[in-house]
């Protein structure tokens, strides 16, 4: 399996393709932040007082006491990371680290969290360690925060078992997903689905529900996410036409069958849940050379700077993407996409919508841990986590319900034309489509989990995980 492939479904479905500044030698798997106003290699207090739309969470204080693993009086623990050093994908998701790193620097230039510094233990599971990762956070961190490792569920009976919480930057595993004592500021559970891109599209296109088509693949992985969409397609009353165009996940010799299948099946609209590859951009140069001219419905790894160098010869001019973060192009219009930039390339960080995704959750977890005053606990901090009920990064993405693992009612649509990407709907920049029919629930045949009555995964469930406390 394709590790980009995993990579994109672990951002959910609608994330992005996949060196953050350390004050130390590497050490094991872990790298040590010290976060001071040096620890972030020069980080500058970008707009101290508030990210975006939201409240900084972050500054002086009086909290004091040891009141749990990774919480003294000065400081507190937190573990994040990704799978940069896996070496047949080398920076796997490091926008992820880079984006913690550079907030915790943030964070920590305007006083910690009520006075308490942040030092983070940076994590590479190099995408085959994660379970070793995991153990290593059992024992030194009082909670994951921001993390992204593709094979999360390896490591989720760990987490579980040694009752760590986590904010997590994504989850894979369908049993991650669901799983206790987990956050994320943009869920993607495995219930529910925000199909935010065939909703507006169904709004552009007279002739959506007639005309559309889904782009196959031999992949499992990309079979699973197709599968989902197919489901959630035929919900909406879009019956694909079945052109019958499943593309080998190892490559083809040729793609010009495929395009002259297209072609003469009459495909106007075209879905496609892979993530693009050489071989994805032979199939759209081969669809221009046919004369075909669809229009591509695509996720949101498609959203990028490699799609948009590519698309010299125009062959790409119809792909449209579904999103539900704002876009970079559009940072002069939303406060929090700028910031972010200019945070982690201050950091020397790269910038990329996971990394926006994962600075999301540093904030959702730091405005819990700062409720929490000097009784900071992972108690306290999951009882407020579950109180959340709309979450928007302050402005980075459309609003989320954290506290009830449910995505997003929301999402906009960018288009790509040359090598520019811009928003197409709504027309208004910065805004977003809302409603309830952009989230469907999924056939439990897809699911890949067992559920409980709270929608918690059972398989690694024990009775003494901390669980909400509403009083």
């Amino acid at each position: 399996m394709k590790v980009d492939k995993i990579g994109r479904l672990a951002a959910g479905a609608l994330a992005l393709t996949l060196v953050a500044s350390c004050t130390t030698e590497r050490s094991g798997t872990a790298m040590i932040q010290g976060g001071g106003a040096d620890g972030g290699g020069g980080q500058a207090a970008a707009s101290a007082g508030k990210f975006g739309t939201l409240d900084s969470p972050c500054g002086p204080g009086d909290a004091k006491g040891a009141t749990d693993q990774g919480v003294t009086d000065d400081a507190i623990t937190v573990g994040y990371g990704d799978d940069r050093g896996f070496a047949s994908a080398p920076g796997l998701s490091k926008e992820m680290g880079d984006a913690v790193s550079a907030m915790i620097a943030w964070c920590n230039e305007q006083g910690g969290i009520n006075g308490r510094e942040i030092k983070g233990n940076q994590y590479d599971a190099a995408y085959t360690q994660s379970a070793q990762v995991m153990q290593e956070a059992c024992k030194q961190d009082f909670m994951l925060v921001g993390q992204g490792f593709a094979m999360d569920e390896a490591a989720e009976q760990h987490r579980v078992a040694c009752k760590l919480p986590t904010v997590a930057g994504y989850t894979v595993g369908p049993n991650a997903a669901m799983g206790p004592m987990k956050y994320e500021a943009v869920p993607y559970p495995v219930d529910l689905m925000n199909v935010g891109g065939p909703v507006i599209a169904g709004k552009m296109f007279s002739d959506f529900e007639e005309k559309t088509d889904l782009l196959l693949s031999t992949s499992p992985a990309v079979t699973t996410g197709t599968d989902k969409v197919a489901s959630a397609l035929k919900g909406m009353g879009v019956e694909p036409m079945e052109c019958g165009v499943r593309l080998n996940d190892a490559g083809e010799s040729s793609y010009m069958p495929f395009a002259q299948k297209i072609k003469k099946c009459g495909a106007g609209y075209l879905w496609s849940s892979d993530s693009p590859d050489p071989g994805q951009f032979n199939l759209l140069e081969s669809v221009q050379r046919a004369g075909a001219d669809p229009k591509y419905l695509f996720e949101a790894t498609w959203y990028s700077t490699k799609v948009s160098e590519w698309n010299k010869g125009g062959a790409g001019d119809g792909i449209h993407v579904g999103m539900i973060f704002q876009p970079f192009e559009n940072a002069d219009k939303v406060p929090a996409v700028e910031q972010y930039v200019d945070l982690v390339e201050k950091n020397d960080g790269k910038v990329a919508l996971l990394g926006m995704q994962a600075t999301s959750a540093f904030l959702l977890w730091a405005t819990a841990a700062q409720e929490c005053g000097s009784d900071l606990t992972r108690q306290c901090v999951i009882n407020e986590l579950s109180k959340t009920h709309e979450w928007t990064g302050g402005g980075l993405h459309a609003p989320t319900d954290p506290g009830a693992n449910k995505p997003a009612e929301c999402g906009l649509m960018v288009k790509l034309t040359g090598n520019e990407w811009k928003q197409i709907s709504p027309k208004e920049i910065g805004e977003f489509d809302c409603g309830e029919e952009f989230v469907v629930e999924t056939d439990p045949k897809t699911w890949g989990a067992e559920l409980n009555d709270d929608r918690i995964s059972k398989k690694f469930l024990t009775d003494d995980v901390i669980k909400p406390q509403t009083s």
